[in-house]
């Protein structure tokens, strides 16, 4: 991260606290026994996402057939742990890069569609997205590919309203 600016990341996040640290993991349920050890907590949700619930998928400008596992934690950063599912992903584009470890670092907004108009006005790469997980069809996501300029990529997030019911493990 030597020489990162902070004009690095796209004005529209500049200023905005990191809401989410993400990593991919080998295996969700062996990942969060190792972190409610490490951040003393479990109270984790878990979901799985794919195209079957994700009813807008994006990856590389193409319709997106991907799937995860992700559970989550905390806030004030939260921690999101990734199980690869099914591909191509961004996620299965890092670990093949990177392996397992830090993947991406999130940022909220209030809407997914207008912050993605507005990140096409930079240089930054759109590499997927998703939309309509949440309980009422609204909660979206979009991955930039800030690796070069940031160190990782950036998650831009909108939170659903309802999150559907977390999965039990």
């Amino acid at each position: 991260m030597i020489g990162v600016k902070a004009d690095s990341l796209p004005e529209p996040l500049r200023g905005n606290p990191v809401a989410q640290i993400a990593m991919i993991v080998p295996d969700l349920e062996s990942a969060v026994a190792l972190w409610s050890g490490i951040l003393g907590r479990d109270d984790w949700s878990i979901y799985t996402y794919g195209p079957d619930n994700v009813p807008e998928l994006s990856y590389r400008g193409e319709e997106g057939r991907f799937g995860m596992r992700l559970a989550f934690v905390g806030a004030g950063p939260q921690i999101e742990l990734i199980e690869l599912l099914e591909g191509p992903s961004s996620y299965h584009e890092w670990h093949s890069r990177h392996g397992f470890g830090l993947h991406h670092l999130g940022f909220v907004v209030p809407s997914i569609k207008d912050a993605m108009i507005e990140m096409a006005q930079y240089d930054v790469d759109l590499i997927q997205s998703g939309y309509g997980y949440g309980a009422n069809g609204d909660g979206g996501f979009a991955y930039y590919d800030t690796q070069d300029s940031v160190g990782a990529i950036v998650e831009l997030i909108e939170i659903p309203s309802t999150r559907r019911p977390s999965e039990v493990m």
